[in-house]
């Protein structure tokens, strides 16, 4: 991860000297995604999640689960959002966990 070039979103500004390869993109974050080439990976950071679906910016979701029942947290879908027409793409085991793959249905 260190190897690749990235921008680095946070609610702060953080010190991206820290992380090769890192840097704070310019102006807001959707529109920064829109202005990357690559597909944009976010890793962590369900306010960034929101902001992406909010901009229509999301073609896939790729969700690894563990077996723990919290009972509590955030919700991927809120209450009140948009509905999402998902295919599963690709379910497989990872070690303890379960990594699947949703992509949009056109439509």
């Amino acid at each position: 991860m260190n190897a690749v070039p990235k921008p680095v979103v946070s609610r702060g500004a953080p010190d991206v000297s820290r992380w090769a390869g890192s840097r704070l993109p310019e102006g807001d974050m959707p529109a920064a995604v829109r202005a990357e080439r690559r597909d944009a990976v976010v890793t962590g950071s369900l306010a960034v999640v929101y902001e992406l679906m909010a901009g229509d910016l999301v073609d896939e979701y790729r969700l690894l689960t563990f077996p723990v029942v919290l009972g509590q947290g955030r919700p991927l879908f809120p209450a009140g959002s948009p509905p999402a027409g998902l295919a599963c793409l690709s379910a497989e085991r990872v070690g303890a966990a379960v990594l699947t793959r949703y992509g949009r249905v056109a439509g």
